[in-house]
């Protein structure tokens, strides 16, 4: 990578109307700030349809997008929803995404569309699903049949043939479930015209989209239900072992995710084909994927199914430069960048240091440890992504207010913090000037915003919910931007 800068905003986050960020005029003004702003990239976390506790990181799908995020506007510049429509539809107007009130109401007006546009749009449509033949009819199967069976998950599904995705019961369920099939299909065709047309702007502007790969997968999903040869199951369906971290930094009891684990050795027999399918599908999206949890591919912790608390899990060795070879040889059109957070054996830095991928530093883990500290920019190596901190992290505003004495006190001898230039500042400096290839805050520490955290770990619900307010951003803010950006040489191309 180039010296760069970027800022982590998600999509979610954006200030469109009806109560939740889409893909709409927010999303291309918001591109147009980081143009003016001198950054060169927009870092984004998943865009899959949320989960449990609304989650990106719990998605029925890694390959579908998050209906929410379709915009309702570009629907009606479309002719697919009526003016009245729109006015009706409020989600919300605040800070907070209130997901219930915006389920409630976007949901309806995506059948509306449906209705409207799926004659007008067969050939395109068609189009669409071959391109997404790898993905799309299973997801569209697992979300019909959802619905067929109250929502239940895949593994309470009454037909024991569609729980073991049994060819016979999937092709009688693509027929009796064709209406709503054609539905899902439908929603999904809208959603990547619009990224496709939001990611060209981007891109045209000198901006590339940094997206969040989850390594794991959600149990109740279409990845796990149609590839269950892949998964450490039972005969039900259900997981022997699930995903999980030991105690660390951020959760003293450690954390149980829930996820199933991969079968290594059933996966490396045909060469890791679920995995290139899935970054393919990546690769449609972003321009670069951040690799969550990279330690796992080293070694990871799995946890007995049934296990009260992450604490009763163990080490287990991961698949290595044997997968990370096959896709970064795939890809080589893709940047990868490794999240080597969290628990870092002697296996982790070599695997780091033989896939060559650039790991993460995050200042707000440097001030404590004394010199040695990886994490404080001495100590940095050029091929490194530097952080403020991640979505996991609290904004550098909470960050001051919640460290330790000790810690605030070294980051302000570290890095000549001063109450004229302002701690967020101060500290976003200090990354700005790093040795770092890439330099990336979140939106929040420019904003010098302490309420709007986008994610605690270890805390299950109440999260994902913060976003901006129309006009919270401005030109002034990206001059700022830009000019400590420039100062430090990370400059992208000239804002208008």
């Amino acid at each position: 990578m180039e010296r760069s800068s970027g800022i982590l905003l998600p999509i979610f986050s954006l200030p469109s109307p009806g109560g939740i960020g889409t893909l709409g005029r927010a999303a291309y003004e918001f591109a147009d700030f980081l143009h003016r702003a001198g950054q060169s990239w927009w870092q984004i976390l998943p865009v899959s349809p949320a989960g449990d506790g609304d989650s990106p990181y719990q998605s029925v799908s890694s390959y579908a997008g998050n209906p929410l995020l379709i915009d309702p506007e570009l629907l009606a510049a479309e002719g697919l929803l009526l003016p009245q429509e729109l006015a009706a539809a409020d989600g919300g107007r605040g800070n907070r995404i209130d997901y219930a009130k915006v389920n409630e109401t976007r949901l309806p007006l995506l059948r509306k569309a449906f209705e409207r546009g799926r004659e007008k749009d067969t050939e395109r449509l068609m189009t669409f699903s071959l391109r997404s033949a790898a993905w799309l009819p299973d997801y569209a199967l697992f979300m019909a049949a959802k619905d067929r069976f109250g929502g239940a998950p895949w593994t309470e599904w009454p037909d024991e043939a569609l729980r073991r995705h049994e060819a016979g019961s999937v092709d009688r369920y693509r027929a009796e479930l064709s209406q709503e099939i054609r539905f899902y299909t439908y929603v999904q065709f809208l959603f990547y015209e619009q990224w496709e047309k939001l990611k060209a702007y981007v891109n045209g502007l000198g901006i590339r989209i940094l997206g969040d790969l989850p390594i794991y997968v959600a149990p109740d999903s279409a990845d796990v239900w149609a590839a269950q040869e892949s998964f450490l199951l039972d005969r039900n369906g259900y997981p022997t072992a699930v995903a999980g971290v030991p105690p660390d930094y951020f959760c003293a009891e450690g954390q149980l995710w829930g996820n199933p684990l991969y079968d290594w050795k059933r996966m490396r027999a045909d060469g890791f084909g679920w995995w290139i399918r899935r970054i393919d599908g990546a690769a449609r999206l972003f321009d670069a994927i951040r690799m969550d949890h990279f330690r796992a591919f080293a070694s990871y912790w799995a946890v007995p199914a049934g296990a009260e608390t992450a604490k009763e899990g163990h080490w287990e060795p991961g698949p290595g430069m044997e997968l990370l070879g096959v896709l970064t040889s795939w890809f080589p059109q893709l940047t990868f960048i490794a999240e080597d957070l969290g628990i870092l054996t002697p296996d982790v830095l070599e695997l780091l240091r033989a896939s060559g991928l650039p790991g993460m530093k995050v200042l707000e883990f440097a001030f404590s440890g004394g010199a040695e500290n990886a994490y404080l920019p001495h100590n940095y190596a050029p091929h490194c992504v530097c952080y403020t901190g991640t979505h996991d992290n609290a904004p550098l505003p909470d960050w001051q207010r919640t460290a330790s004495r000790q810690e605030l006190r070294a980051a302000e001898e570290y890095l000549g913090l001063n109450a004229r230039e302002g701690f967020s500042w101060g500290v976003i400096r200090g990354g700005q000037s790093s040795v770092a290839e890439l330099f990336i805050a979140q939106m929040q520490d420019y904003l010098e915003r302490p309420d709007a955290r986008i994610n605690t770990p270890g805390t299950p619900r109440g999260n994902w919910r913060w976003r901006l307010l129309p006009g919270e951003i401005s030109g002034v803010l990206a001059d700022r931007i830009r000019a400590v950006t420039e100062r430090y040489g990370r400059c992208g191309p000239k804002g208008d």
